[in-house]
């Protein structure tokens, strides 16, 4: 361990920090560019082969980056995406990154550290960053923006060089150290273990601005918002961003401890996926998304009496078709991702016919994440983690989320030596109590 990381670990002043020598190398999850077609032609991609855990050098910090020593982090799906090489290798994009030249030029490497989530401690800053210091606790937002682009200052999702960190970028969460723009940062919440604060921003800022944000669905009081995958790393969010809001989230699961998982986060109706009848090959057939979205809108029609108002998509392709049927009439269908397939099939009839609205969605720029922060902070949105690894146990972890046996978020310990550390105001966390942050601790995942 080198002494940065020691005097990180101790929870040294920032003067400690400042004078202690940087690491030439540091430990990281990874993806070899030379591994890129070890799956062609293969039916299970399992992740545990192609992730690698090791060393690797450290990268020289632009003027507008932070280097923080990661304490936790988390599993997204786009880390599934990135070991399987799909929809296409990423070192596609950073190749891409690269040719803007530069710092950009530093992200084509033979290999990607990747991890789209962290929660750490600053231990340098680049010569212009300004509202930072070292020592300041953080977590991280995935979107880099890029601020010389026009579309940027009026939504940071907008810009098309807009990137996400540690998937299109190098240097991400999944590791003891990473670089990351200043405008990337948030104030970690003092209640929350590095783990717990680490699972949140992508997907809670994501739900967010999916459902809250001003370009998203905009759910209001009483509206009912189906909510697929209710229990799983986005889904678990819009759970309680619509019973904060008022709403009426109705979840869609795989599993009665999904189904438990879901019921505590407050969803007022669970429905088990198996009840509908709906499987992968449901979109193959317009038939059966007829039949699937039939038993699926009786089914909420019993429990709530009316057809839902809002459509939380992020499945993709074997659920898509039914999300556009089950909708009402004027309803919104807001989708954000493709975990089962990218191209999406549906009965247009339904959706001109009857007015009905998709809004494609993508992470969140900064002042939601910002917003979507307060709420964890102030213990209005709780954290979904169900599971936690270490570092060198990525595979597995990946693997958990690959086959969908988990239950909200998975986390990674990189720099903190156990689960439970980083809490900083202990009064808040006994306020909010261990039961209500923990909701999935004691379910099991399958």
């Amino acid at each position: 361990m080198s002494l940065l990381s020691e005097a990180v670990r101790a929870g040294a002043s920032p003067q400690e920090l400042e004078r202690a020598e940087l690491p030439g190398e540091y430990v990281a999850a990874y993806v070899q560019a030379q591994d890129a077609g070890m799956f062609d032609g293969v039916g299970d991609k399992d992740v545990r082969k192609s992730l690698r855990v090791g060393r690797v050098p450290m990268p020289e910090l632009a003027p507008d980056e932070v280097l923080v020593a990661v304490m936790a982090s988390a599993v997204n799906y786009n880390t599934v995406w990135s070991a399987m090489f799909e929809p296409i290798p990423t070192f596609r994009f950073l190749k891409q990154f690269a040719a803007q030249g530069g710092w950009a030029a530093r992200h084509d490497l033979p290999y990607h550290v990747i991890g789209s989530d962290g929660a750490g401690v600053i231990v340098r800053v680049g010569s212009g960053v300004r509202r930072w210091r070292v020592g300041d606790h953080v977590v991280v937002s995935c979107v880099q923006p890029d601020d010389q682009e026009p579309a940027t200052h009026h939504d940071g999702m907008l810009g098309a060089e807009q990137r996400i960190w540690g998937f299109e970028t190098n240097f991400g969460g999944l590791a003891d150290y990473a670089v990351v723009r200043a405008s990337q940062l948030i104030p970690k919440p003092g209640h929350l273990s590095w783990e717990e604060a680490a699972c949140n921003p992508l997907c809670a800022g994501t739900a967010y601005r999916m459902l809250v944000g001003e370009r998203g669905a905009r759910i209001k009081q009483g509206d009912v918002v189906l909510i697929w995958g209710a229990a799983g790393g986005l889904g678990a969010y819009a759970v309680q961003l619509v019973k904060n809001g008022g709403g009426i989230p109705v979840g869609v699961v795989s599993s009665p401890a999904k189904a438990e998982a879901a019921r505590r986060l407050g969803c007022d109706v669970v429905i088990d996926r198996r009840e509908i009848g709906l499987d992968d090959r449901t979109a193959d057939d317009p038939r059966r998304v007829i039949e699937v979205g039939k038993k699926l809108g009786n089914a909420i029609r019993q429990k709530v009496g009316e057809d839902p108002h809002v459509v939380f998509e992020h499945v993709g392709r074997s659920t898509f078709a039914v999300s556009v049927f089950v909708v009402r009439r004027g309803g919104t269908v807001v989708t954000c991702g493709s975990s089962t397939g990218y191209q999406h099939g549906y009965d247009n009839r339904y959706l001109w016919m009857k007015l009905k609205r998709i809004i494609g969605s993508h992470a969140a720029n900064l002042q939601e994440q910002w917003e979507c922060n307060r709420l964890v902070s102030l213990g209005r949105i709780m954290p979904t983690l169900s599971e936690v690894y270490p570092l060198a146990e990525i595979g597995e972890a990946a693997r958990s989320v690959q086959t969908n046996r988990h239950i909200g978020k998975v986390g990674v310990l990189c720099q903190a030596s156990a689960p439970g550390q980083g809490i900083t105001d202990p009064a808040l966390r006994a306020q909010i109590g261990e039961s209500r942050l923990n909701p999935f601790r004691d379910l099991p995942t399958t």
